[in-house]
């Protein structure tokens, strides 16, 4: 079949607390064979918590892979059992500390498909509640910042927020609420 690679062979060779890695070995559709190697992801989720004002509600925290404070939508890997639905409203109580009366998915996201299983399902918060305390993860350290999605929206364009599941949210709501569909 065109642009199909069937798996000949997969062997686990690291299992970690969020992933695990397989090193497959696949057929090409010229009848090659070829390493491939692959993480394997549970999924995650991203929520922008969009307020009545148009202001968007984001998390700082350091990522240690990339060395640095990113700014990102609250987000989370998903649980065994749960729901992209449950997830996305379980981390936006403990991130950002709120509830919504209006939630509304926008779809789905492979982040890095080329070498990553890990799918990401985004969803718009609004009419959200009063603030009320974080519930962070053990080990988890963020701060909470509030910008206009129009600013959020910049500093994605000028290079400045480079989590790829934020910029693609960000973008897509702008659209949206541009007319853009």
């Amino acid at each position: 079949m065109h642009l199909e690679e069937k798996t000949i062979a997969s062997e686990k060779t690291y299992q970690g607390k969020i992933f695990y890695v397989t090193k497959d070995t696949a057929q090409l559709e010229n009848g090659n064979l070829v390493q491939r190697d692959v993480v394997h992801h549970s999924g995650g989720v991203c929520v922008v918590p969009l307020t009545r004002e148009n202001t968007v509600l984001m998390v700082r925290q350091f990522r240690y892979p990339m060395q640095q404070v990113t700014l990102e939508i609250p987000a989370g890997k998903l649980e065994a059992g749960e729901s992209p639905e449950e997830c996305g409203l379980r981390e936006l109580k403990e991130e950002v500390g709120r509830t919504c009366e209006t939630y509304q998915s926008l779809g789905k996201m492979f982040p890095t498909p080329a070498y990553d299983t890990e799918v990401i399902h985004m969803f718009l918060a609004q009419d959200l509640s009063k603030p009320q305390a974080q519930n962070l993860d053990d080990g988890e350290f963020l701060d909470i910042t509030e910008l206009p999605l129009k600013d959020a929206v910049q500093m994605v364009l000028r290079g400045e927020i480079l989590d790829a599941k934020t910029q693609t949210t960000l973008l897509k709501i702008w659209a949206l609420q541009s007319g853009v569909s």
